[in-house]
């Protein structure tokens, strides 16, 4: 067994939400608002929780799918729509939530493409 150091205090451990650059922020909120700037880029269809619906941050009595958050990483697992290229829309989603995750990593990654939505005439 490795010793870690000190347990962390409450609110600040790993998969918490908080942590360098989120401030005092609850895990919920700053998931949430990660979650939302990621759906509201565009070639984003969709989040998804990956193969085995473990990209998702873990709330009292609920999950947030399609975004994990501790305090090394934020990782984003989108849809993508053929609307645009690939590269471009992770890019695009990257930074919309840059300033969320202070000096975290982002990693996003395309768990599917979905054929691009055209609405009615």
């Amino acid at each position: 067994m490795t010793d870690t150091g000190p347990a962390p205090r409450s609110g600040a451990g790993p998969g918490t939400g908080t942590g360098p650059g989120t401030g005092t922020r609850p895990a919920e909120d700053e998931a949430r608002a990660i979650a939302e700037r990621a759906r509201s880029c565009a070639g984003v269809a969709g989040l998804s929780g990956g193969r085995f619906g473990t990209v998702a941050t873990y709330l009292p009595g609920r999950r947030l799918t399609g975004v994990s958050v501790n305090d090394r990483a934020v990782e984003i697992a989108i849809v993508a729509t053929t609307a645009r290229p690939l590269p471009q829309t992770a890019d695009e989603v990257r930074r919309a939530v840059t300033d969320l995750a202070g000096e975290r990593r982002v990693d996003v990654r395309i768990d599917d493409i979905v054929d691009d939505i055209v609405e009615g005439p």
